[in-house]
């Protein structure tokens, strides 16, 4: 014991899950995912000339992370792997510190891990750690925060309670760099604790003083930031305020948080029983009628109201689903497996709820008095919470990603756990973990599923190029366009770049009835002859090249990528196929 509190083998082998379940997934491809082609060609800029340049797709800052990226780039050679490397190290590092958050919390070190695993495990966690994207990272800023303010409200000494918080603010204005909304740690958490620790008159005035020094770090950085080429700026306001696309949006995200938590969800369940039969046949009522509706046809079809309900890493597809390819994308949880894991989703919340507020006895087995109230986690996470989803609601407004809940997911993991423990059992039970490493299979199925997608498209980049088709003629889906724009034009043609004031070059439709390619405004050297598709009819029809397999594991049957004409084939140029 005294060798697993030293070296903290818990946390440490939370953090060797996350990397021995990312390197099983095989997370290899030498394209942009996502956001993070930009980003990482950003990292190569600053590992090569010593400075920050954008390029056109930057709302975030990044900040420390093109440090960290270049770094690696210094260490192992560019690739795009290696620059992606450095955000599976902060993923371990961020493993690691919320396992010891979740202790500082009151949760035993059994449910620590498990509640820890159950969140980095989970398929949303682990396919972001293999990115460049700067989620990770803000996530980091975010549990780096609230890990010193634990450590300072239950600090004896004045001076002990004076340096977490002088930590808490450091690393959340250092790492906060990576993704802004990040440093509502410093400016929303930081006075939180500050009001707990009000008593103190020692650590108050020091306390502040550090948290104001803070924020006018931020102050200093967001003046920078504005001020730099090619970034794209963010607008609290907009402009039009759909209401129903924006509560359908925030509805969505909000049901869609028992599933990414689903091994500490469905544990719940059985809590249904404290309830008496006409609450039980009441939830179940409005389960099934939940199922019914979120089955039929809705005006918003955009907005799935079935697990996973509104994800893009997440997916129905089993990879990350704007894809912009020609052709449908294969569905990989189809309607009768959406359905249960919506009922198992659903019935871990009713379980919360009834845990909460039905009937219930006092635990034989409590523990000791826990080492911070729920008074005082409410304090210091209530606001932080409120304000989170405030600023969420801009999103909303245009549409919300499944990795903007990871802090959320962080604190409702945290309640939930701790909940459990207090007015259920001590230990989460075997099926929790039966549950976890469920998940953790899912999430390694899915994001080498992806993968493996993406290393498809590269083949057939390679496979066009070899037959003397440039990258400009083919259209390989909107991330891979990203960078070939990039490297021709050094950055991309987006209408909200506002320095330079001639940044952005109105582009012309395409032809009505031609094939669309997405997102065609910010690439305007890239006029495809050729695209990529699901579909081999798509378009135009078949090119003679040959299709590519990717795996879309548990199923015996591969997904397939063809080669179609974006032109009739007596419209493309002499020696072209």
């Amino acid at each position: 014991m005294q060798l697993v509190r030293r070296y903290r083998l818990p946390a440490l082998f939370c953090a060797l899950a996350v990397l021995l379940c990312d390197l099983v997934s095989r997370p290899y491809a030498n394209m942009g995912i996502c956001d993070d082609g930009p980003y990482i060609l950003m990292a190569q800029h600053l590992a090569r000339t010593g400075h920050i340049a954008y390029n056109g797709w930057s709302a975030a800052m990044m900040g420390w992370q093109l440090y960290l990226g270049a770094a690696f780039i210094r260490l192992f050679g560019f690739s795009f792997t290696a620059v992606r490397m450095s955000t599976l190290l902060v993923a371990l590092l961020t493993a690691w510190l919320l396992q010891r958050t979740l202790v500082l919390a009151g949760v035993n070190e059994r449910n620590a891990v498990l509640g820890t695993l159950a969140f980095v495990l989970s398929p949303l966690y682990l396919m972001l750690s293999v990115t460049y994207m700067s989620d990770i990272d803000g996530l980091l800023a975010v549990v780096a925060c609230l890990y010193g303010c634990l450590r300072a409200l239950q600090a004896r000494k004045d001076r002990a309670a004076i340096f977490w918080l002088g930590f808490a603010v450091a690393t959340n204005a250092v790492f906060g760099t990576a993704r802004q909304i990040a440093w509502l740690g410093i400016l929303v958490m930081l006075p939180s604790a500050l009001y707990l620790l009000r008593k103190r008159w020692r650590v108050l005035p020091a306390g502040a003083a550090v948290t104001l020094a803070g924020a006018l770090s931020i102050f200093a950085c967001m003046q920078w930031f504005s001020r730099q080429p090619y970034i794209q700026p963010e607008h609290l306001i907009p402009n039009d305020f759909p209401v129903l696309k924006m509560l359908a949006e925030l509805g969505s995200t909000f049901l869609e948080m028992p599933f990414l938590l689903l091994p500490v969800a469905a544990i719940f369940l059985p809590q249904m029983r404290r309830c008496g039969p006409r609450v039980r046949w009441a939830s179940l009522a409005l389960l099934l009628g939940y199922l019914w509706i979120a089955r039929h046809p809705r005006p918003l079809h955009h907005v799935s109201f079935l697990e996973p309900t509104n994800g893009d890493w997440v997916s129905i597809f089993g990879i990350h689903s704007l894809l912009g390819l020609q052709g449908d994308t294969p569905v990989y949880l189809h309607p009768a497996m959406r359905m249960v894991l919506t009922a198992v989703s659903f019935g871990g919340l009713f379980g919360v709820v009834a845990t909460g507020f039905c009937r219930h006895s006092d635990r034989a087995d409590a523990g000791p008095e826990p080492p911070v109230s729920w008074r005082q986690l409410g304090v210091l996470l209530t606001p932080f919470v409120l304000v989170y989803w405030l600023l969420l609601i801009p999103r909303s407004t245009i549409w919300l990603f499944d990795r903007y809940l990871l802090p959320l997911l962080v604190v409702a993991l945290l309640c939930l756990v701790r909940l459990y423990q207090e007015r259920v059992r001590g230990r989460i039970p075997l099926p929790g973990a039966l549950l976890v490493a469920g998940m953790a299979i899912y999430a390694v199925a899915v994001t080498g599923n992806m993968f493996s997608f993406y290393r498809a498209r590269t083949v057939l980049a390679a496979e066009l190029r070899a037959r003397d088709i440039p990258d400009t003629s083919v259209d390989n889906g909107w991330e891979y366009n990203f960078n070939v724009e990039i490297q021709q034009a050094d950055h991309l043609n987006d209408k909200r770049v506002v320095i330079p004031a001639d940044a952005y070059l109105p582009v012309p439709k395409p032809p009505a009835g031609s094939c669309a390619m997405y997102l065609y405004d910010e690439t305007p050297h890239i006029h495809p002859l050729y695209g990529v598709s699901f579909d081999p009819g798509a378009c135009y029809g078949p090119a003679p090249f040959a299709p590519v397999h990717f795996s879309r594991w548990p199923y015996r049957t591969p997904g397939t990528l063809y080669v179609v004409r974006y032109v009739p084939a007596a419209e493309l140029p002499p020696g072209m196929p």
